[in-house]
């Protein structure tokens, strides 16, 4: 993998975080996700000001790694480079919005739950492909079964991933990293419970490390 896809499978989870107030939120919270040991985010365009909060996020902790989240517009990757985000997440695989990220040099990870969209990710030269909504769309045994026609590509899945299962994720090969939001749930943020964030950060980071050190 390329340098910056590393850094994400190192770290091996990101949180995929809405944010409704980023200018109350997305400072402490990033503090938060680095004393976890989680030093990324995917903030979701769900929220309107998703480019805000990367660009606190960017200012407030540079050594994080903060990109956007439920791209599905062109107009939305320039609102991310302008704010300074180093990735671009798509719910599905859409060959405008990845050659258009790859035109202004931001990464993106489409969303890929099919072989047509194993080919299509081929062709543009991925290497790191979200498959998503990761359970709804048969999980582990079906990420599996489109490695084997497709060997080059790491996976990073969101959808259904919690602490209970990203152990299962994790041990494969194949699994780079896995995104979940059980890390910044609503109701954390709503309650401004960064100490909740961070316990949940660190829980995840010590079950990664457990696994690969197998």
């Amino acid at each position: 993998m390329n340098e910056f896809n590393a850094k994400i499978a190192e770290i091996g989870i990101v949180p995929v975080i809405k944010l409704n107030n980023p200018e109350r939120d997305a400072a402490p919270l990033a503090k938060a996700l680095c004393d976890g040991g989680v030093p990324v985010a995917e903030v979701t365009f769900r929220a309107e000001g998703a480019d805000k909060a990367i660009r606190i996020m960017r200012q407030e902790r540079p050594e994080m790694l903060v990109g956007a989240g439920t791209v599905t517009q062109t107009s939305q990757i320039d609102r991310v480079k302008d704010a300074g985000g180093q990735f671009v997440v798509t719910p599905g695989f859409d060959p405008e919005l990845v050659a258009y990220a790859q035109k202004q040099g931001l990464p993106i990870f489409p969303g890929c739950t099919s072989a047509t969209d194993y080919h299509a990710a081929l062709k543009f030269g991925l290497e790191l492909i979200k498959f998503f909504p990761a359970e709804q769309e048969g999980g582990l045994a079906k990420i599996k079964a489109l490695s084997a026609p497709f060997p080059m590509f790491k996976i990073m899945p969101t959808g259904g991933i919690s602490l209970k299962n990203l152990a299962d994720y994790i041990a494969s090969p194949v699994i780079a990293a896995c995104g979940g939001s059980f890390m910044v749930t609503a109701d954390l943020l709503d309650k401004q419970n960064w100490a909740e964030i961070t316990r949940l950060c660190r829980e995840a980071r010590k079950i990664i490390e457990e696994v690969r050190a197998k």
